[in-house]
């Protein structure tokens, strides 16, 4: 049920998110960037689809307006992923005339994948006036040519439509500076008009607590991954390296456990069964909360298996700021991003193989003293950087820029009449 919202102070606005790949809140970059607005003063809505526990189609929730929408299908291939994205187009159309109808709004914040939002922000811009903020999560175009392992005529239609959504945002928000610098050169972005804003989580409440007790079946070590499980998240790695330690190096003092849910979900499940895994891997699906935290805390490492690629090297992964706000020692292939991210938090493996996963795992785990200096640094780090209460300022700037700007332009067109 939504409950109805007392119109925001003067100076600043009401805002329309908009995100397809995963529900709120679940999406943790999202509910936090909602949050913040909301806390700025903003009226927020949040338009996204049903899943992870999340299932009433409209909702309050902490003052926050939500609209979900259901998906008729779960894509495979490209013919696939384009029915998806053009059933979510259809619901966001529609769903945000309903929140213009019942709340209005003032900017449509269009978090991708995919990058067809900025349709749904055309027709309001158009007809209504109104700003448009993309906040560019993943890039689509090299997810097409990992996914697909090539580029063709699809690659070069998702980088049109990459370019067509910078072209028509008014502003940019980039998780990182290599992003940042693709909304200059990609999308011609003016350096004014890009803010950063990392994925820090709030490590106030993202901390070590209590470990669970029954996380590690008795075993003396425990690797844990927390995350999306799509193909490109590299999960299978994680798996096939567990094969590795288990039935090819046949050691039983080693167990992981897999945090999270996606489309690869049920597959990696059968296939860790498949190589008799059912006693050292343990999936847990969606997690939060405190449940989260207690089954993270009993780890002794954590897992970044995904491959180095066009994709994977540029972005800046949420689990990489979670393990190191609990002060987690992890191993990771060599990506370009995330080693920026990680610094010396991270044990490079340099053979992007399970076998390369699973020896790096190893030889972390039964290196106490590495692992002691590995997690120092990272808490020593995330204390000192990761600090959402200040990195959120980026965000109100952003909206405080763009509203300005349009204050500006109303009072230029008063005075000219």
């Amino acid at each position: 049920m939504i409950a109805e919202n007392n119109n925001p102070p003067a100076d600043v606005g009401k805002v329309l998110i908009i995100v397809e790949n995963l529900p709120v809140p679940f999406d943790r970059r999202v509910w936090q960037e909602a949050t913040a607005l909301r806390d700025a003063g903003y009226q927020v809505s949040v338009i996204c689809p049903v899943g992870k526990k999340h299932t009433l189609k409209e909702e309050t929730l902490d003052g926050i307006n939500i609209y979900r929408h259901s998906l008729p299908l779960e894509a495979s291939g490209v013919l696939g992923y384009f029915a998806e994205y053009a059933a979510a187009l259809y619901h966001e159309l529609v769903l945000s005339v309903r929140v213009q109808r019942r709340h209005g709004f003032d900017i449509i914040h269009a978090c991708n994948p995919p990058d067809l939002i900025f349709l749904v922000a055309l027709f309001h811009k158009l007809f209504f006036g109104k700003k448009f903020v993309f906040d560019q999560h993943d890039i689509n175009p090299e997810l097409y040519e990992v996914k697909f392992g090539k580029k063709g005529f699809f690659h070069k239609l998702l980088t049109f439509f990459e370019r067509c959504t910078f072209r028509l945002a008014d502003g940019s928000i980039a998780t990182n500076e290599t992003l940042k610098t693709r909304a200059h050169d990609v999308g011609k972005m003016p350096s004014d008009k890009v803010w950063v804003v990392r994925s820090f989580p709030d490590i106030e409440r993202f901390k070590r607590t209590e470990p669970c007790t029954e996380a590690k079946r008795g075993r003396k070590y425990l690797a844990g991954y927390v995350g999306i499980m799509a193909e490109q998240d590299g999960v299978e790695y994680l798996v096939r390296a567990m094969d590795h330690i288990v039935n090819v190096e046949g050691r039983d003092d080693i167990g992981c456990i897999i945090i999270g849910s996606g489309p690869d979900y049920d597959r990696l499940r059968a296939l860790s069964s498949e190589l008799g895994l059912n006693e050292h891997v343990e999936f847990t699906g969606y997690l939060s909360g405190a449940p989260l935290l207690e089954k993270l805390s009993a780890c002794d490492i954590g897992v970044i298996p995904d491959p180095p690629n066009v994709c994977n090297d540029k972005l800046s992964m949420n689990k990489v700021f979670e393990y190191m706000a609990l002060g987690m020692p992890f191993v990771q292939f060599d990506l370009e991003q995330a080693k920026i991210d990680a610094g010396e938090a991270a044990w490079i493996v340099p053979d992007r193989t399970p076998q390369g996963l699973a020896k790096g795992m190893t030889d972390l785990l039964e290196n106490p003293e590495k692992r002691d200096q590995m997690s120092a640094y990272a808490s020593e780090r995330a204390r000192r950087e990761f600090h959402w209460e200040i990195e959120k300022q980026s965000l109100i700037e952003a909206y405080r820029t763009l509203l300005k700007s349009e204050q500006i332009s109303d009072v230029a067109k008063s005075v000219s009449v």
